[in-house]
């Protein structure tokens, strides 16, 4: 393994839903190493996972999901069957404030950028400053999942919606090295080797997300059966699958715009947007592909 010393490192870490697990593998695989990461920016699950590294809190909120069982799912979501989307989204927001605390993103040890989306203004919004939990809050708003955030005016949404990878909020800050973590990669997901007690735990994870699903579907429902039949695809799927190739094809057009010096990219067949019940294998699927990546560059 290269001696990597103590690099200073700004941190772009992408949206991609339950993909974002797989950040805190490469946050993990980065300090094994011994960089330093002075700046962190990022959207969406991007932005939870970097808002917890920020403040200290990561290792406590990778504890809590990989304990998650199937009861523990099902509590959490309080659908809220508004039009606006599925979840209020208030039980996990109740659990990362616990996590978390009271804190300011202008008090954080490290710079740190939230990005969110105004559909009223239809623009990036940038959250570097104001309480660390709220700006978090309104970046994962996953279109149709989650209900947006209403703030100052603004109807706030997933910053993945305009910005995926948010590379720019980084140039202020002073480091050796800018590393960006794309949830859409096109290679085919590393195997991972789990413990069988994770693996049966999964298991039971996967038949409550399926019920999800099938609720979510319903909530959709337009359809009579025999159109059912027919079709291949749900508009639940059709919506999901938009946003995927939206975000993945900005990807491109940001990375353009802003390179960074090394790009980790995480499989899009690692899981779908919304397995967050596939915890372990997400988060070391990150751990593998950042060491890999670090050991070529």
């Amino acid at each position: 393994m290269k001696k990597a010393g103590r690099k200073k490192i700004s941190l772009v870490l992408g949206s991609g839903g339950a993909r974002g697990y797989s950040h805190i593998g490469v946050i993990e695989e980065l300090e094994r190493r011994g960089y330093e990461i002075v700046c962190i920016s990022g959207a969406s699950m991007g932005a939870l996972i970097g808002g917890l590294h920020a403040a200290g809190k990561l290792q406590a909120y990778k504890e809590w999901v990989l304990g998650l069982d199937a009861l523990d799912v099902m509590a959490l979501l309080d659908f809220s069957w508004d039009r606006r989307g599925m979840v209020r989204g208030d039980k996990v927001l109740h659990k990362l404030k616990e996590i978390l605390g009271d804190i300011r993103i202008e008090d954080l040890p490290i710079a740190y950028t939230a990005v969110a989306t105004d559909l009223r203004r239809n623009r990036e919004v940038w959250f570097q400053k104001g309480d660390l939990l709220e700006a978090i809050r309104a970046s994962i708003s996953i279109p149709s999942f989650f209900t947006p955030v209403e703030m100052d005016g603004m109807l706030l949404v997933d910053g993945g919606a305009l910005n995926p990878l948010p590379v720019a909020p980084t140039m202020a800050t002073y480091s050796d090295m800018t590393i960006a973590v794309s949830l859409f990669g096109d290679e085919p997901a590393p195997k991972i080797d789990m413990p069988e007690e994770v693996r049966l735990k999964e298991s039971k994870l996967d038949e409550i997300a399926s019920e999800i699903i099938a609720r979510a579907r319903q909530w959709f429902e337009t359809q009579t059966n025999e159109e059912k039949e027919s079709e291949p695809y749900h508009l639940f799927d059709i919506i999901d699958m938009t946003i995927e190739s939206m975000q993945k094809t900005l990807v491109g057009y940001r990375l353009g715009g802003y390179p960074p010096d090394l790009t980790i990219e995480i499989p899009q067949d690692v899981c779908g947007a919304l397995d967050f019940h596939k915890a372990y294998e997400v988060i070391e699927t990150g751990r593998v592909l950042a060491e890999k990546s670090l050991e070529q560059k």
